[in-house]
Formats: structure tokens, C-alpha cells, sequence
């Protein structure tokens, strides 16, 4: 490696470290501070023009940060969810390209419609940082969610659209070629991640050091990126279909230590490319600039261009959010009363008890029209609008300046929405302090139950040593404040045999928290909050234990 990029590196580590800091003092998004940064440096004299391939955002970059999402995201939620989020993260896609493309191809002389609709698939996916702001503002979670759903699964949609737009220019247009080629780049893609993520699994389990365990777990993404995009389907839903696996399944598989280790080597990774990726977006500006006025292009007409593009994809964006998701919360909360009324009773009392949960779900997080209008305009494009636009052929016509009208429409809708999203929060009166923080109330519901289910277990007498011999008298009338502190093992020939009896409870109560997860009446973020506490809890016990022996 050379030494200068040694250099660029570490240097944008602290500049990365640098935004995030100073976001959280002044409250402006990191990645908008980091395009900001980039373009400040871009544009001074002497700095040379930075030129990224685009094969290291999009093969580099995207399928560790799509995957480090997935697995953490909340599947109870997007479950519930999953016809708002398909609709926003596909149909939108597509209705948004289509739209699009009929611009451009009228704006832009002999561009030809399927490279209009390219350009249009291009400009359609939101980026994931609208999710970070929002959330940072303490808007309802349903909103988080909806919106972390689409910026998981639409970038997929836009990046399989975008290849079958350019294979249809080269050999020309067919519907029943394009929809197969679509449904091909799909379907492959979820067999192959869904196999990826299930195989990793079980290889995981059978690793029981945890630094080895995090370092084979660094490679699932690309095991399932690689071989998918070998058979012509889309890596990115891929990595993000084996994320939602290995997230899933890792509470299963996977010792508190491999999770906890897990969770803070991907928050690190997506930190660092998150933050890389916006601030090599700014940085990208002076050398698109410098290609557009050489291939004598123009600014103005790529800026005018850019500007009407954008207002079309906010126009199209509001035009399908708010009838759409006003009749999918009323479609969805129907049918499940009306599956609870007609066959609630014989499905089963877990399924029964997961539908009125999820009844109770939409009754107190209904998406009003004021929710919707923060979705869409949280609706922001980013880096992988540009690295998608520098995928082009290169003889694509007018290829620079579709590449400029790519990072306009990407850095204005940033800037512009990006900015503006806290004022419009507090308009609608949508934001509260601290509400993006977890659920105390139900956190404290949650700990009670496994208290009561440890105490159960404790009157039952069914706690058991390793060698199945009982444990001794005194330790069954432990107050219930143990269940939730280490013991203070004071030496002596009960320690162990104390801190084992402890061991045994925290398995009480993860039994007891996976059947909360499935019955669907806590949130996501509860149950993980609490899974964590349980974790380091056993960690704990577990180092007394190792000292006592």
C-alpha cells in the first residue's frame, strides 16, 4: 500500500471521528458534515481530483454495510411492516425510474429510453442516513422502521433495475426478458443469501473462540455476494437477505460472547464505510465537474436538469406515500382482525396472541399524515446514487453529464432534506426528547417476567448442576435481587456452586425472553436491550466462575 493512501486513510478516520463528534454537539447529520468537508477540500487549489472506482463502493463497501444493517434489523417490526416496505422498496423503485426515464428522455437528446430509465433507476434509492437522522429526533419508531426497511431492500431494486435497463439498450427491449431477468436476479439472490446465512450459522456454533468466531463472520457478506452475482442475480439482496439470517439466528447459535463481540466489530464497520463512503462523495465533486466541462457539457444544463429531477422525486414519492401507506395500515389492521374473528381461535393460542399483538401494534403507532409526510421527505439519496451513475458505459451518450446530474440530485436532496428534516419534525410535532432511546417502561415489564419466570423455576425445584445434582437449600431462598446482580462470592466451598445456580437462572430467563420474542408483544429494541443485559450478566458470572476454579 502506498504511503500516501496510508496517509488518506488514516486522515480520514479522524475526520470521520471529527463529523460524528461534532454532530453530536451541534445536531447536524455526520454524513452531511462529511460531504460538506469533502467539497470544501475538492474545491481547494492544487488538491488533485479524486476519481473512485465505482466497483470499490459497490462491491468494496455496500454488502459489509447492508449486512452489518440487516443483522441488526427489527424483525418483529418489519414483519408487521413488510407491505408498506416492499411497496416503497420495489413498486417505488420502479414507478420512480419509469417516471424518470420519460424526463430525461425528453430532456436529454438521444439518450434513448432505457438509458433514461437507467438514469431514472439510478436516481430512485434513498440512502440510509435518512435513518440515522430521523431516529436521532425521536420521531415514532414506526417511522424509523418503515424507513430503515426501504433504504435496506431498495438499493438492491435500483442497482438490478439499472442492469437490466443497460442490457435492454444494448440488445434491445422485452418485457417477458426483462421481467425474467428481474425475477431471476431476485430469487437467486434470496437462495443463495438465505444458504449463505444458514451455513454461517452452523460453522459459527461450531467455533467457540469468539475473536475467530468475529473474524469468520467478516466474511458472510461476500459469501453470499460473490457466488450470486457468479449466476447473474443481485449480491446486495444476497448479503442482505444473510444478514437477516444470521441476525435472526444468532440468538440461537451464537454464546453471549460472540454476540456482544458481534455487535460492536459491525457498529465499528459501518461507522468507518458509512462515514468513508459520504466523505469520499464530497470529495468526488471537483473531478466530476472537471469531466463535465471537458466533454463540454455545460454546468447549467446539468443543474437545471438536476433540480427538475429531484422535484419529480419528491413529487412521486409524496404522491404514492400518502394514499398508499394510509391504505395499507387500514388493509393490514383489517385483515388481521379479521383472521383473529374467524379462525383466531383455532390457530393456535401463540398465533392468536401474536395477531392481537399485532393489532395493538397499529392501534398505537397508526401512520397519520403527518407520519407520512416525514417519510417522504426523509426520502434522501446518497452515495450509492454516484457510484451507481459511474457504472455507466463509457459509451453511453453524454455520459459526464449524467454522472454530474447523478451527484447533484444526490448532494441537493442531501443538503436540502437533509437540513430541513429537524424543522420539519417540530412543525408537525413530531419530535421528543429522548424518545429514540430505549423503551424503559417495557424494558421494566420484561425484567419483571423473567424474574417471575426464575422464580418459578426456583419453587418448582427443577435448577440443576451440570452433574444433574440438585443445589443446596440456601441457595433456592435467594432474594430476588440476585437474579439481576453477580453474586459476591466471598470464597469458601459454596462459591461455586453459587455462581453456577446463577448460570442456571440466566438460562431460565433466556428461555423465558425467546418466548416473549415469538409471542410478538414486546418490541424489537426491548428485547434486545434486555438480551444484552442478560449477556453481559452471564459474562460476568462466567469470569467469577473461572476465578473461583
Amino acid at each position: 500500500m502506498p504511503v500516501e493512501v496510508l496517509v488518506f486513510v488514516i486522515v480520514a478516520v479522524f475526520v470521520i471521528v471529527f463529523a460524528s463528534s461534532l454532530s453530536q454537539r451541534t445536531g447536524i447529520a455526520g454524513p452531511l458534515i462529511l460531504v460538506a468537508v469533502g467539497v470544501g477540500v475538492s474545491l481547494i487549489p492544487g488538491v488533485a481530483a479524486v476519481s473512485v472506482p465505482p466497483e470499490l463502493i459497490l462491491v468494496g463497501v455496500l454488502p459489509p454495510l447492508l449486512f452489518s444493517a440487516a443483522v441488526s434489523a427489527p424483525a418483529i417490526e418489519f414483519r408487521r411492516d413488510l407491505a408498506a416496505i416492499g411497496g416503497l422498496s420495489v413498486l417505488l423503485v420502479i414507478v420512480s425510474a419509469v417516471v424518470l426515464g420519460l424526463f430525461f428522455f425528453w430532456a436529454i437528446p438521444g439518450l434513448g429510453f432505457p438509458l433514461a430509465v437507467a438514469l431514472g433507476a439510478i436516481l430512485s434509492p434513498t440512502d440510509a442516513v435518512a435513518t440515522s437522522i430521523v431516529r436521532r429526533l425521536g420521531v415514532p419508531r414506526r417511522v424509523v422502521t418503515v424507513l430503515e426497511g426501504e433504504s435496506l431492500l431498495n438499493d438492491a431494486t435500483a442497482l438490478v433495475l439499472l442492469r437490466t435497463a443497460i442490457v435492454a439498450a444494448a440488445s434491445g427491449f422485452s418485457f417477458l426478458t426483462t421481467l425474467g431477468s428481474f425475477a431471476w436476479a431476485v430469487l437467486s439472490a434470496v437462495a443463495v443469501g438465505a444458504g449463505a446465512g444458514w451455513l454461517a450459522l452452523r460453522l459459527r456454533a461450531w467455533t467457540t473462540s469468539a475473536t475467530a468466531n468475529t473474524a469468520l463472520g467478516l466474511t458472510i457478506p461476500y459469501i453470499a455476494y460473490l457466488p450470486t452475482e457468479a449466476l447473474g442475480g443481485s449480491g446486495l439482496v444476497a448479503a442482505v437477505v444473510a444478514g437477516v439470517v444470521c441476525g435472526q439466528g444468532a440468538v440461537r447459535w451464537l454464546t453471549p460472547e460472540q454476540r456482544i463481540s458481534d455487535k460492536l466489530t459491525w457498529r465499528t464497520i459501518a461507522f468507518l464505510l458509512e462515514g468513508a463512503v459520504f466523505l469520499l462523495m464530497g470529495l468526488e465533486l471537483w473531478g466530476i465537474v472537471e469531466s463535465n466541462l471537458e466533454a463540454e457539457e455545460g454546468l447549467l444544463a446539468g443543474i437545471a436538469i438536476a433540480a427538475v429531477a429531484l422535484v419529480i422525486l419528491i413529487a412521486v414519492r409524496a404522491a404514492y406515500v400518502f394514499p398508499m401507506m394510509q391504505v395499507h395500515t387500514a388493509r393490514v389492521a383489517r385483515s388481521v382482525r379479521h383472521r383473529l374473528s374467524v379462525d383466531g381461535a383455532g390457530s393456535g393460542r401463540r398465533t392468536a396472541g401474536r395477531m392481537r399483538a399485532d393489532i395493538e401494534y397499529f392501534d398505537a403507532s397508526p401512520l397519520t399524515w403527518k407520519h407520512n409526510a416525514m417519510i417522504v421527505w426523509a426520502g434522501m439519496r446518497g452515495a450509492v446514487t454516484l457510484a451507481a451513475a459511474q457504472t455507466l458505459p463509457a459509451e453511453v451518450p453524454s455520459r459526464d453529464l449524467l454522472v454530474f446530474i447523478a451527484f447533484l440530485v444526490a448532494a441537493g436532496s442531501l443538503l436540502l432534506q437533509g437540513m430541513t428534516l429537524p424543522v420539519l419534525a417540530r412543525l408537525l410535532g413530531l419530535r421528543a426528547a429522548g424518545a429514540s432511546g430505549p423503551p424503559r417502561d417495557e424494558i421494566r415489564s420484561i425484567d419483571e417476567q423473567l424474574r417471575d419466570a426464575a422464580q418459578a423455576a426456583i419453587d418448582g425445584d427443577t435448577l440443576q448442576r451440570r452433574g444433574r445434582t440438585p443445589f443446596s437449600d440456601a441457595l433456592s431462598s435467594l432474594p430476588r435481587a440476585g437474579f439481576v446482580a453477580p453474586l459476591d462470592p466471598r470464597g469458601g466451598a459454596d462459591a461455586p456452586e453459587a455462581l453456577e445456580f446463577q448460570l442456571a437462572l440466566i438460562a431460565v430467563m433466556r428461555e423465558r425472553l425467546h418466548e416473549l420474542g415469538r409471542s410478538g408483544h414486546h418490541s424489537t429494541t426491548a428485547l434486545r436491550y434486555v438480551l444484552d443485559e442478560l449477556d453481559a450478566f452471564e459474562i460476568s458470572v462466567k469470569l467469577h466462575l473461572e476465578s473461583e476454579r
